[in-house]
């Protein structure tokens, strides 16, 4: 490949290709975008990633896109858009304000050579590298923020453990960071509808050596994907078969997951953690995890709702940003100390949002209240169920749901939320899929625009029974946490003891709806409809997104498809424990 070559466009002076050297002689790629100022020092924005630096956002995420910029006018609004790139920053909004925005292809990607292995220890030594690299450039105060969001979020949980010395602020939007649990095995249940197809879709398409027989970009006009053109074996070779990766380690134990697991206790930059209440299935308990154990003082939580990539790009995204780096990486009076710690945008039914001001996750305020299973009336209850019954579903069915009377007054649900089941099987293993429901009066199931489903559930929570273990010391009551380092088998029709971790969430249930709980044998499926889908996607949209659970190598039917039984009631308190909250 040529050498890089500089430009000055739309007010900028743009570096399309500047090699960044690896220690291990691979050369990545980046584009610079930075002021037209040879003399001048400035901050950088830096992110490293899969997607193709020279792709333009809406060349693979046109429906994300037009949906956007439709529905948030602010989105394209003082900018051209010409340099749109899916989940990082927009240059042009960002360099007259005096920052240097750089974008890395990451190794085997885009423009660089290499071989893919995702989120791997490579990758993140990467990062290390390259915040280093912009941290001596002649354009560079040494002074590296991390922004962006998913995938440019999750490898900063990572690098971030390692203490680059030049990082100095990361904002990690909407970013998982344990890769095994928030991923690829959701309480031991293997993810394929993520593992396999999002791989395939998002980051082989842009593959480095796709050359020809990959996109052009509407930035230089070049190929997307670099200019030498691979056979399939070849592109074969030079990647790691992520879903089969994800498939086949099943336990976290190895080194595959632990080389991927962030060190949060030696996370020192200050952090801003912006989480999504309608991303289950991925992002949000990394955002809520991370923010509780990174080792920084000076650390931040925002939580907000639509879709996965839509608030970064608005002004309220953008704005937040900006206050939060131009503190750190430009030492401005931005008002950031100010700042509450814990900003929430309250989640109301019709995608109402309200926000307020906390100073610490989960609320000191929260009111835990468990609701208890009945099994006879599938109704939950106020108090233990003294008479002992059962409820028996078919493992791939959609199972039991326990529901209450139209609530009183209008009720806060705000935070984590856990389950205790008391399960036996017909077979020595079953897969629990929890859902925590709303409904009107009517029975009209209130649900939200998820990250990505636009019929997400109020909470879901998984557990292969199996994978029941827990770890005692970091297992706190209202988040169960299981260890995933051996399975342990049923005996058929022994009763069983699981907790269940359910994940954040946020909903104001006004008076007079009922709140239900499922228990489920596969997926949850709205039963109001298609939800459509997105053409980064492979599967249609049914309430959970691209986060389905239905490989059968995975869940053969002689083991999870026979008969589950939940005991309820008597000795066996059955409840699910929600995280109610007062007025302040």
């Amino acid at each position: 490949m040529s050498d890089y070559k500089t430009e000055d466009r739309d007010g900028m002076r743009i570096d399309w290709d500047m090699p960044i050297p690896m220690e291990d002689g691979i050369v990545l790629r980046c584009d610079v975008y930075r002021p037209q100022d040879d003399a001048g020092k400035y901050p950088v924005i830096l992110t490293y990633g899969p997607y193709g630096k020279y792709l333009h956002f809406e060349d693979l995420y046109e429906t994300c896109w037009t949906r956007m910029v439709e529905q948030h006018p602010d989105v394209p609004a003082g900018s051209t858009n010409k340099y749109q790139n899916w989940e990082v920053v927009d240059p042009e909004k960002w360099v007259p304000d005096g920052y240097v925005c750089i974008r890395v292809d990451s190794r085997g990607a885009g423009r660089s050579p290499g071989v893919i292995d995702i989120w791997s220890a490579r990758e993140a030594q990467d990062l290390y590298e390259c915040i280093e690299w912009a941290a001596v450039q002649s354009w560079s105060t040494g002074k590296i923020g991390l922004n962006g969001i998913s995938y440019y979020g999750m490898n900063q949980w990572q690098v971030g453990g390692m203490q680059p010395p030049h990082l100095a602020a990361m904002c990690v939007w909407e970013g998982a960071a344990d890769f095994y649990r928030e991923m690829a095995h959701h309480g031991g249940i293997f993810c394929n509808g993520f593992a396999r197809n999002w791989s395939e879709m998002q980051v082989y398409t842009v593959q480095h050596g796709l050359g020809t027989r990959g996109f052009k970009s509407r930035f230089t006009g070049d190929w997307v994907s670099g200019p030498i053109t691979l056979s399939e074996e070849e592109l074969g070779a030079n990647r790691r078969d992520f879903g089969e990766d994800c498939f086949s380690h099943k336990l976290d134990t190895d080194e595959y997951w632990q080389s991927r697991m962030p060190d949060f206790s030696k996370i020192q930059a200050p952090l801003l953690s912006n989480a999504n209440w309608g991303g289950q299935g991925l992002h949000p308990r990394g955002n809520f995890e991370g923010f509780l154990e990174a080792g920084c003082e000076e650390k931040w939580l925002e939580v907000h709702g639509i879709e996965h990539w839509t608030e970064f790009y608005t002004d309220y995204g953008v704005n937040m940003q900006k206050k939060f780096f131009g503190h750190y990486l430009k030492g401005e009076d931005t008002g950031w100390p100010d700042q509450p710690r814990v900003l929430l945008q309250v989640r109301h039914p019709g995608e109402r949002f309200v926000e307020r001001h906390e100073n610490e996750w989960p609320l000191a305020r929260t009111q835990w209240t468990k609701y208890y299973l009945n099994a006879q009336t599938h109704t939950l209850e106020n108090a233990p169920v003294a008479e002992a019954a059962t409820a028996t579903y078919a493992g791939f069915s959609e199972g039991v749901t326990f529901i209450t009377p139209p609530i009183s007054e209008e009720t806060e649900v705000t935070g984590p939320i856990a389950a205790k089941l008391f399960v036996s099987s017909e077979t020595k293993d079953a897969d629990m899929f929890l859902v925590v429901r709303v409904f009107t009066p009517d029975m009209e199931e209130v649900v939200f625009q998820g990250a990505l489903d636009p019929h997400t559930p109020i909470a879901q929570g998984w557990l292969r029974a199996s994978h029941r273990k827990l770890d005692p010391e970091k297992t706190l009551p209202y988040r169960p946490y299981h260890t995933h380092d051996e399975e342990q088998p049923l005996t058929p029709g022994e009763v069983y003891e699981l907790d269940i971790e359910v994940w954040p969430t946020c909903i104001v249930i006004p008076e007079g709806y009922r709140v239900a709980f499922t228990v489920r044998g596969k997926d949850y499926v709205y039963p109001g409809g298609s939800g459509g889908g997105l053409s980064n996607m492979k599967n249609e949209f049914t309430g959970c997104g691209c986060f389905i659970h239905n490989d059968p190598k995975d869940r053969p039917p002689d083991v999870f498809g026979k008969n589950v039984t939940l005991h309820c009631g008597g000795e066996h308190e059955a409840y699910v424990m929600l995280p109610v909250i007062p007025e302040k």
